[in-house]
């Protein structure tokens, strides 16, 4: 196996569960950019020094990193702060809240990481925008087949490192099209890779600012935004407002309610401000908020085919 370019070991001081922390960014089973292996967790990840891979192991209390790639040191000193080390969780006062109480007591081990990192969960975000989970990771994992760089070093087959700014300019109209991404999101992703630098930390120096500054990019609205700030900062108030399943999963969770609007849902929520998003993460890790679902199934549209 080619030496690592960085190693690196730490200690964490709370439960660690790097496969449920790191999971939020997973986009689907076959997502080739994070792999949870026998060997450790591995991920490929674009950073301002060029890709990097970073594998991820645990044993007897300690989380070992080895990196490898152009980005190898600047990913993997970030490792502790992906993994939550940098998180509070204390922070949340859950006021004497029955439910909330006892999750709290029962999750130890939700930490919310941040990256630092905003391209790599600025992409898929905009791929998932107004169409179904399924249809996203497709094109997500077509994407990704088709501009992505090949994760550096040993990682595991077919691993792959989200494409630069300047390759998704590249692609071309009718790539685009056998990937199956529809005009609205096509034309969005170019936007963002015109001011992709302008949204990276430090520029953007904290969850308001990044807020801010990518909603007033085209076709970037307030989910989009929020999806993206919870990863890079780890933002423990930032709530998906506009998410098509969200405002029901959490007015089902706290007041049985099988349907909600989202105006209502960060009413709900509103005695938790500045902890908003961790009491969402509490609610879903722990399968709390399944509101029943009515109608049929929406049938994801084929781009492809159009």
């Amino acid at each position: 196996m080619t030496a690592p370019a960085f190693e690196s070991a730490f200690r964490p001081d709370w439960p660690l569960d790097v496969r449920r922390t790191l999971g939020v960014h997973l986009r689907g089973a076959g997502d080739p950019t994070l792999r949870f292996e026998a060997d450790g967790t591995w991920r490929g990840t674009t950073t301002p020094e060029g890709a990097a891979t970073v594998r991820i192991t645990v044993g007897a209390g300690e989380v070992r990193i080895a990196a490898w790639g152009p980005g190898a040191e600047w990913a993997g000193r970030r490792v502790p702060a992906w993994l939550g080390a940098e998180d509070d969780a204390a922070a949340l006062d859950c006021g004497g809240h029955p439910l909330l109480s006892r999750l709290q007591r029962t999750t130890p081990w939700l930490r919310l990481g941040r990256t630092e990192r905003t391209w790599d969960a600025l992409v898929p975000a905009v791929l998932e925008q107004k169409v179904t989970t399924i249809e996203a990771h497709r094109v997500w994992r077509a994407l990704l087949r088709l501009a992505g760089e090949p994760a550096p070093g040993p990682a595991p087959e077919g691993m792959r490192v989200p494409p630069s700014p300047r390759r998704l300019l590249d692609v071309t109209d009718w790539e685009w099209h056998r990937c199956g991404l529809d005009g609205a999101r096509r034309r969005a992703l170019r936007a963002v890779t015109t001011v992709a630098a302008r949204m990276e930390p430090p520029e953007a120096v904290d969850p308001a600012d990044l807020r801010r500054r990518l909603t007033t990019v085209p076709g970037i609205g307030r989910w989009t935004a929020a999806e993206v700030v919870q990863r890079v900062f780890g933002c423990p108030d930032t709530v998906s407002y506009g998410d098509f399943h969200l405002k029901n999963q959490v007015g089902f969770a706290l007041t049985g309610a099988v349907r909600t609007d989202d105006d209502t849902m960060m009413a709900l929520l509103a005695p938790w401000t500045g902890q908003r998003h961790r009491v969402v993460r509490l609610l879903l890790v722990n399968g709390m908020a399944r509101a029943p679902r009515f109608g049929p199934r929406n049938a994801p549209t084929d781009h492809r085919r159009i």
